[in-house]
């Protein structure tokens, strides 16, 4: 089934909101074994009409985002029913929805908003309990190059409950047998980069048949998709395991820190961060995750020299003689951390994120990590993440958070 999605809105265009359905539709769309074709976004307007025209001799479905507001320039509804030759007739039962939202929100209602009670004849309406516009099914004609077109609101509160409550059964029975979701795994690989991972692997997965191979990378780790029949992925899943033991952090899509969590959870045991350069972020990025609260135990920023020697009791004189950004330091703070807390695992970071404050012995991005653990060696280490900022943090978070995860899979941090 071909199936094509049409995102309208200005604000997508200029930057100002992130095109999230995309993302949702394509995803969602995979589980039940189905793709996404062709994405277009567009601005509001009548640009609409042209995209349309274009997309009916290619697709069999149209899901189109937005444009079903009260405002002039939200023309979906009327382009469609223009389109495909379909007079609008106000919907009594719209009318009132929009009546009863206004009054319950305690808002005098506005009569722009009646135009969204149109519907074009044949149309089904989709309810939509979370703002005043409803969704729209206008059935097509596969045969003769009409498409079945879903018109669905624009904010992702109300478009993502319509999904599931009003497109995703249809689109299975649209798809009868073709919908069946395919056999797929996700590695979430840490430290190794894209170019690399290709190199060595695709000579040794080239040759299984059936197997659709897919990268995604992201700033420190890459995510390695298999897609094919249950013998071709686990072949290739038991290639990239032999390869990569180490540096699989999940065969799965949850971020590392859900993996953290449940590999604390499962030991019975708990970390605390003492973070410099990174600002509390290792910290916030566990707390992110659900179940946190039993393993993660405090957080200490300490940001400043005399905040390192107060809180964690690292001595001034080692700062003084080595500098707060180096290896004798980041060690004591680990330690300290793990004293001072009381927990089973301690992580230290103290590092340079720039654009400042660089020097020619540890430039912009030089980052020292330390592990400590009540049954551990410490361990220390010195890395180099140049970039921006933003880029140093987020990758000094990973990194930290995957040392320990190797530490807890039972991996020596001083190979």
């Amino acid at each position: 089934m071909r199936i094509e999605v049409i995102n309208t809105g200005t604000e997508l265009l200029l930057g100002k909101v992130v095109n999230t359905h995309a993302s949702f539709l394509g995803q969602e769309l995979f589980k039940l074994g189905l793709r996404v074709q062709r994405q277009t976004t567009i601005p509001d307007g009548d640009e609409i009409g042209a995209v349309l025209k274009e997309a009916f001799p290619r697709s069999d479905v149209i899901l189109i985002t937005g444009g079903l507001g009260p405002t002039n320039d939200d023309l979906t509804r009327e382009i469609v029913a223009d389109l495909l030759e379909l007079e609008l007739h106000p919907d009594q039962e719209i009318l009132d929805h929009i009546e009863t939202i206004f009054r319950q929100r305690g808002l005098k209602q506005n009569r722009s908003n009646d135009r969204q009670a149109m519907v074009p004849d044949g149309a089904v309406v989709l309810p939509n309990p979370n703002g005043t516009a409803p969704g729209l099914l206008v059935s097509g004609n596969v045969e003769r190059g009409i498409p079945h077109l879903f018109l669905l609101p624009g904010p992702p509160r109300e478009l993502i409950p319509m999904y599931f409550s009003q497109v995703k059964e249809r689109l299975v029975a649209w798809a009868g047998s073709e919908a069946m979701a395919p056999l797929w795994k996700n590695f979430r690989i840490y430290g190794v980069g894209e170019s690399t991972l290709a190199t060595k692997l695709e000579p040794l997965l080239g040759e299984i048949e059936g197997l659709e191979l897919g990268y995604c990378a992201r700033l420190g780790e890459v995510d390695l998709r298999l897609i094919g029949s249950p013998e071709a992925v686990e072949k290739a899943a038991e290639i990239i395991r032999r390869n990569y033991r180490r540096q699989i952090m999940t065969e799965s899509e949850d971020p590392i820190e859900k993996v953290i969590v449940e590999l604390l959870s499962k030991a019975g045991e708990t970390v605390s961060t003492a973070e410099s350069c990174t600002g509390g972020l290792i910290a916030s990025t566990v707390t992110d995750a659900s179940g946190s609260s039993a393993v993660f135990q405090q957080g200490y920023v300490t940001y400043s020299n005399e905040s390192k020697s107060g809180i964690l009791g690292v001595p001034a004189e080692l700062i003084e003689e080595n500098g707060a950004v180096s290896d004798p330091v980041v060690r004591a703070m680990a330690e300290g951390c793990l004293r001072v807390s009381g927990a089973d695992h301690a992580i230290a970071v103290s590092g340079i994120a720039g654009p400042t404050g660089g020097s020619k012995e540890k430039p912009v991005g030089t980052v020292y990590l330390g592990v400590a653990g009540k049954n551990h060696p410490v361990f220390s280490g010195r890395y180099f993440f140049p970039g921006d900022r933003s880029g140093f943090k987020l990758r000094t978070v990973r990194l930290a958070l995957d040392h320990l995860r190797q530490r807890l899979q039972g991996f020596p941090l001083d190979s």
